[in-house]
């Protein structure tokens, strides 16, 4: 389904399969201590020490807690640049493993201690190796989830400080094999928007509904609406998602309340898809 044939397999090449061991070291210390978006102060400290060991030049600060770690070997000018995010959820882990999150109310759900433990292994790796002629820039991104780290790295001068020809960025997937690596052509991974609907209606005790406005029934109709914009709008060969995933209203059991608030998210591959379903809701 990714454009790969069946069965072709990568393997690591000799210097990163070396490194498993630490690599699973590093990926459990930081999935035991997930930090939110511009706070992960001690990921970046610990990003920073490991560069710093490999022997890259570390540079901190960018959007508050974002590092790049630069390589350079032989003389060519060309430069360009390998991206992991490093940012966790507000999401209470329930696991049970080992290196389960030490945070209460925050985890490494999206994987992107998996991304930043990624990324340490090409620096070190590359910096092994050094087969290359040119610039390599490691960036460790803040703040992917909900606020915008890298547009923030951007705005304070990632690539007045680092120009590059190109960045290159990758995402786990659990479903696919191991060892097998997904590609195609045109957008990857959808762009993401967020929404919220607040119903406003008028409070009243419940056994006298006739009395109030009750914002419930409209939540619950707009529940089963929204689904139908990616259902009946769009053409069955655009790709698009609208899903609810807050509903908060009310404070007791016998009291029709005031508001309903719905939030969720949308993901879609073209700008023209994006436009139309924010027209439809």
């Amino acid at each position: 389904p990714f454009g790969l044939p069946q069965g072709s397999v990568v393997s690591p090449i000799p210097e990163i399969a070396a490194l498993d061991p630490d690599m699973r070291t590093w990926r459990h210390h930081i999935h035991a201590h997930p930090e939110t978006a511009f706070e992960e102060k001690a990921t970046s400290a610990f990003v920073a020490d490991k560069l710093r060991a490999f022997g890259l030049d570390v540079h901190t600060g960018l959007a508050g807690t974002g590092v790049v770690g630069v390589l350079r070997n032989g003389t060519a000018t060309d430069a360009v640049g390998l991206r992991a995010d490093m940012d966790a959820l507000h999401i209470l882990e329930q696991s049970g493993v080992a290196h389960a999150s030490r945070h209460a109310g925050k985890m490494h759900a999206c994987g992107h201690d998996g991304h930043t433990t990624m990324l340490l292994g090409a620096a070190r790796a590359l910096a092994q190796r050094r087969n290359f002629d040119g610039t390599a820039y490691f960036i460790f991104q803040p703040a992917e989830e909900n606020e915008g780290g890298g547009r923030v790295m951007v705005a304070e001068g990632l690539f007045d400080r680092f120009p590059m020809k190109a960045v290159y960025g990758m995402h786990n997937w659990p479903e696919l094999p191991l060892g097998r690596i997904a590609l195609r052509e045109g957008p990857l991974m959808g762009a993401y928007d967020i929404f919220e609907i607040v119903a406003t209606g008028r409070g009243a005790h419940a056994a006298m509904p006739h009395l109030g406005r009750d914002p419930m029934p409209y939540a619950a109709h707009v529940i089963n609406a929204l689904q139908t914009i990616v259902a009946r709008n769009l053409h069955p060969l655009e790709g698009g998602v609208v899903s609810v995933t807050q509903v908060h209203g009310g404070d007791t059991w016998h009291v029709i309340p005031q508001e309903v608030v719905l939030r969720g998210t949308v993901r879609s591959f073209e700008p023209a898809v994006q436009d139309l379903i924010e027209r439809r809701m």
